[in-house]
């Protein structure tokens, strides 16, 4: 999942990092791009911790939403990739039917974002689920 983060300066150096998504996750680095590390680390303790409670990790919302609240004015945005595969659970083989023209379109669709076939279905599953309100995957 790619979940937006907002970054703050004071000078233009130093970084704060806030994750929209994930009340009270928060980092920061000396350069933006150590705190964008800082921040991926972040993310996935938060994670960890609310799978641990219970919790399934929630779905990133969209940049422009958080653009528009004040508490973010003058951020900069950037979106941190976190696997969150970890948190389901062990890999369960499955045998499915699928039409062979669905299927080369999802092997093309799975090749163009380097994914394999399997991950490709699971992110395709996890935003199905997590769009129409059935709940977080």
């Amino acid at each position: 999942m790619r979940y937006p983060v907002v970054l703050h300066t004071d000078d233009g150096v130093r970084y704060g990092v806030t994750v929209p998504d994930l009340p009270g996750c928060f980092s920061a680095g000396d350069t933006l791009e150590e705190a964008l590390v800082s921040a991926e680390e972040a993310i996935e303790l938060h994670l960890e911790g609310l799978v641990e409670e219970g919790h399934e990790p929630p779905a990133p919302g969209a940049v422009a939403t958080y653009q528009a609240l004040p508490e973010y004015a003058g951020g900069v945005w950037a979106l941190v990739d976190v696997d969150v595969s970890r948190f389901e659970g062990k890999a369960e083989k499955i045998n499915i039917t699928i039409p062979a023209r669905l299927l080369h379109k999802i092997d093309a669709a799975a090749r163009s974002r380097h994914l394999s076939r399997s991950a490709f279905l699971a992110m395709a599953a996890r935003r199905e689920i997590t769009d129409d309100g059935g709940g977080a995957a």
